[in-house]
């Protein structure tokens, strides 16, 4: 497990004990496809999530009072006699969380890390989740480590998933040297491996690297689940200050950038937009909820606003 210090700056890294303790405001949440009004996954994308799927019961004798909707008519033809399909709901459904931990995210300029925003929310969404009666699992990726805890109906499993979580964000640090970014096809095909049909998958992540095998893996995995993503920004990766001078780094090799020189903001500034707006295409092509997160601001409010619910401004 990764290191534990008593001085941790939450706002740098999220230990196994910080995202415990969102375990509260978790249960103010809802993931459900019946949504709040103001909601981004109320109406058109309310349909597309299917909540958990229904079990086939028995057909029988048609009752005053059953929703004729459920008429099994090609029975009702051939047997001269109305009967109805009955349903049962399925008592769980698996769910996959998809967390982003590695060196792209290890960024924030005035709030939080994106790496902590991350690691935040898709913990808030797996104690609401589990609370749910959901199975719940997830992949952890580092640029060295994809870690896959499959879907499980446990306390012990979702600690597990937590903790898996807040070590590979302590494991974050500026000195990093990473000699590889890991591709995020790689997480994404993993999921597609383990999440074949019915499950609900949620991915948090800058989408760092995203490219057209990004989109076709998403698109496989929305045909049979339900897909939900959280693209992670930072303020500063819309709109760069003009008078900005950063350090760039790729672990052993670094590089002060003026940003007044040139049109180095510019092209910077463009090609993270278009990162985001790439996932957020995704939405239209696909009926895929995009629900996007900033570093700028705590993240519970921010997933209360994002899902209509009171008090989501504090």
């Amino acid at each position: 497990m990764a290191e534990k210090t008593q001085d941790l700056d939450p706002r740098i890294h999220a230990d196994h004990a910080h995202l415990r303790r969102l375990s509260g405001p978790a249960r103010a949440l809802s993931l459900l496809p019946r949504q709040p009004v103001r909601s981004l996954l109320n109406g058109r994308h309310s349909s597309r999530l299917r909540g958990r799927g229904l079990n086939f019961e028995e057909l029988r004798n048609y009752q005053i009072g059953d929703d004729t909707r459920t008429i099994d008519w090609k029975v009702t033809a051939r047997t001269g006699t109305p009967y109805v399909r009955v349903y049962t709901e399925e008592r769980d459904r698996p769910t996959l969380l998809l967390v982003d931990q590695r060196m792209s995210m290890f960024y924030g300029s005035q709030h939080n890390m994106k790496s902590v925003t991350a690691a935040e929310a898709a913990t808030l969404a797996a104690f609401r989740i589990r609370a749910q009666g959901d199975r719940v699992g997830g992949i952890v990726f580092s640029d060295e480590v994809v870690a896959e805890l499959r879907p499980k109906a446990s306390e012990k499993a979702l600690n597990r998933f937590v903790s898996a979580i807040g070590d590979a964000n302590c494991a974050l640090r500026a000195d990093r040297i990473v000699t590889q970014s890991m591709p995020l096809n790689q997480p994404l095909e993993a999921a597609a491996r383990i999440a074949t049909t019915g499950n609900l998958i949620l991915i948090f992540s800058d989408f760092s690297e995203a490219d057209e095998k990004t989109e076709n893996l998403v698109r496989r995995m929305a045909a049979h689940n339900d897909v939900m993503l959280f693209p992670v920004t930072d303020p500063t990766e819309s709109r760069l200050p003009d008078d900005l001078r950063i350090v760039v780094s790729d672990g052993q090799l670094q590089a002060d950038l003026n940003l007044q020189e040139g049109d180095r903001a510019e092209r910077i500034g463009s090609f993270t937009r278009g990162r985001v707006a790439r996932s957020i295409g995704w939405a239209g092509k696909y009926r895929i909820p995009v629900l996007p997160l900033t570093t700028s601001r705590d993240t519970v409010p921010q997933l209360r606003e994002l899902l209509g619910l009171k008090g989501g401004a504090r």
